[in-house]
């Protein structure tokens, strides 16, 4: 099986990264990435989203014609989800949208941890468009810009570990979904940090883009 992260953004550690986390949730699977090269460093906002939708587009005809079968949108923003699933003859699924149906399936109340300010109003719209919002409890912006949570560290794990205590103690979450991509490779020390159930959306999204590939297989569509 084929899937394509394609990366909206332009940092190519990133999409390293990210194709990295999808291996490891995935490893029977070929996983390949993408990166949109004529979009924005990272995506941090609305705008940042609005800029990178063209470039994103323009990789998802060349990442079937490489043979994905199911193509990931590797921003937890879900730049370009709806437009991409308009143009695309396969399953498209977004990290965000696939760790919310991720915790519904799991039945739990969840709270997203994500980056920066500007990040909340997009997650917060995408949440409640997706019919998620009774089971949020909130979203939490850390603080810290998208490129520094990419690049990990100490410093960073400890941040978001702050901000995923209090999503369960203040908030009452039972699990926190992880709302950025460049926190798909923390995911491990968070745990271990926390103590708490954690849902990273590649992770999720590797799995349901198979569940998705699979079906579709079985039934001819």
């Amino acid at each position: 099986m084929h899937l394509a992260f394609i990366n909206p953004n332009s940092t190519e550690a990133m999409t390293d990264n990210i194709v990295a986390a999808a291996r490891a949730a995935l490893p029977a699977a070929r996983i390949t990435g993408a990166t949109n090269t004529d979009g924005p460093p990272a995506i941090q906002g609305a705008a940042d989203g609005e800029a990178a939708i063209a470039g994103l587009l323009a990789r998802i005809p060349k990442a079937r014609a490489g043979g994905a079968q199911a193509i990931v949108i590797a921003c937890f923003d879900d730049t370009g989800l709806a437009e991409a699933q308009g143009i695309a003859d396969c399953p498209v699924l977004g990290i965000g949208q696939s760790a919310y149906l991720m915790a519904a399936t799991l039945g739990v109340r969840f709270s997203v941890v994500t980056s920066t300010a500007a990040s909340v109003p997009v997650i917060a719209g995408n949440i409640r468009a997706q019919g998620f919002g009774g089971r949020c409890a909130s979203v939490r912006a850390c603080g810290l810009p998208v490129l520094e949570i990419d690049a990990g560290g100490a410093a960073v794990c400890a941040r978001l570990a702050e901000e995923i205590a209090l999503a369960r103690d203040r908030d009452g979450a039972a699990t926190v979904v992880l709302g950025c991509a460049g926190m798909a490779a923390l995911a491990p020390e968070l745990t271990a940090r926390t103590g708490m159930r954690l849902i990273d959306g590649v992770a999720a999204a590797a799995h349901l883009a198979r569940a998705a590939v699979d079906f579709t297989a079985r039934e001819g569509g």
